[in-house]
């Protein structure tokens, strides 16, 4: 079996986590991938997109073509899988409006053209299912071999408040500026970690600013104490896949995050880390984790024990590979 896979770029986190690392099982059964980034440019897109006619199935990530765009690629593909992890049909939480028919019209066509769509959460899904059945979710899964359990140390000198993600999202964590200038006039031994390329300061916390590298990624989440996932309560953080959640919960990092879309899937309130929606909420959780060392361990220990049973890439790999099986 061929397939050909066009992703949004071979350094962006959804196409090594959604697509790129599945390569290696894939091989293993049989299945001969080859990975492009989306074309550009007329001449570049219509040698591609003639090319398609070689493979047994064509996967496209994310992206969403204009209607002669996909009647041309729908014409030449055997068949095609779409696969997604964010509310595309939907504006971005910057907007005040959420609803977009354009974007609803373009995802339709996109979806009926397809023989298979793979949603990341169950949000997603029931975005999906209006328009056809042949739907199937799978998360952003964690590869549990490049993320060993962090080690607990008896005693904390600091304990680091820690958010991985791209500048896109980093609104998300600016809004809570004024909970962790709270929590910095309390406790002098806080400090805010972000892994980002856009930073913001704290009067009244030590802010450390790390530029986000692959290589560095796993080590940089398993120096957090605790974990961030703040989300607005909106149609466009309800189609987030979780994966500053999972990336810390793998690790054995306990989070709080806001209970908005998949992060309620992830999380157990109380189990795997807290949830918080009001400010009040934010202090409270958090301060009950920054006060109690055994609690975080016990939370980080059985948030792992969660990714390596739902979302891990071991489970997943099988499912992904039945996907393309059952095509042919």
């Amino acid at each position: 079996m061929k397939i050909l896979f066009l992703v949004q770029g071979l350094d962006v986190a959804a196409s090594r986590y959604r697509v790129l690392q599945y390569l290696p099982y894939l091989k293993e059964h049989g299945i001969q991938a080859s990975v492009l980034p989306f074309p550009k440019g007329v001449f570049t897109k219509l040698k591609v997109f003639k090319s398609v006619k070689q493979y047994d199935i064509l996967f496209i990530q994310r992206k969403r073509f204009p209607i002669l765009w996909l009647k041309f690629i729908r014409k030449n593909a055997r068949k095609i899988v779409y696969d997604f992890d964010d509310s595309v049909m939907h504006r971005s939480s910057k907007h005040l409006r959420h609803e977009s028919k354009t974007r609803v019209k373009v995802f339709k066509n996109m979806v009926n053209a397809a023989d298979h769509v793979i949603a990341g959460n169950e949000y997603l899904q029931k975005n999906t299912t209006p328009y056809t059945q042949n739907v199937t979710i799978i998360p952003s899964p964690i590869d549990m071999t490049s993320y060993p359990q962090k080690k607990y140390p008896e005693k904390n000198d600091t304990i680091t408040l820690g958010w991985v993600g791209a500048h896109g999202s980093i609104h998300y964590l600016e809004k809570m500026r004024p909970i962790f200038e709270t929590l910095g006039k309390r406790n002098d031994k806080l400090r805010l970690k972000i892994i980002c390329d856009t930073f913001f300061d704290c009067e009244n916390m030590v802010v450390e600013k790390k530029q986000w590298n692959e290589k560095d990624e796993v080590a940089d989440i398993q120096s957090f104490d605790i974990g961030l996932m703040p989300l607005m309560d909106d149609p466009w953080s309800h189609g987030k896949c979780g994966l500053k959640i999972l990336q810390c919960l793998a690790t054995g990092v306990p989070v709080v995050c806001s209970p908005a879309g998949i992060n309620r899937e992830i999380v157990e309130d109380g189990v795997h880390g807290f949830w918080a929606s009001s400010q009040e909420e934010w202090i409270e959780k958090l301060e009950i984790l920054i006060n109690d060392h055994e609690l975080r361990r016990k939370m980080g220990i059985a948030g792992r024990e969660r990714v390596i049973e739902r979302y891990s890439l071991k489970t997943n790999e099988p499912r992904m590979l039945k996907i393309f099986q059952q095509l042919m």
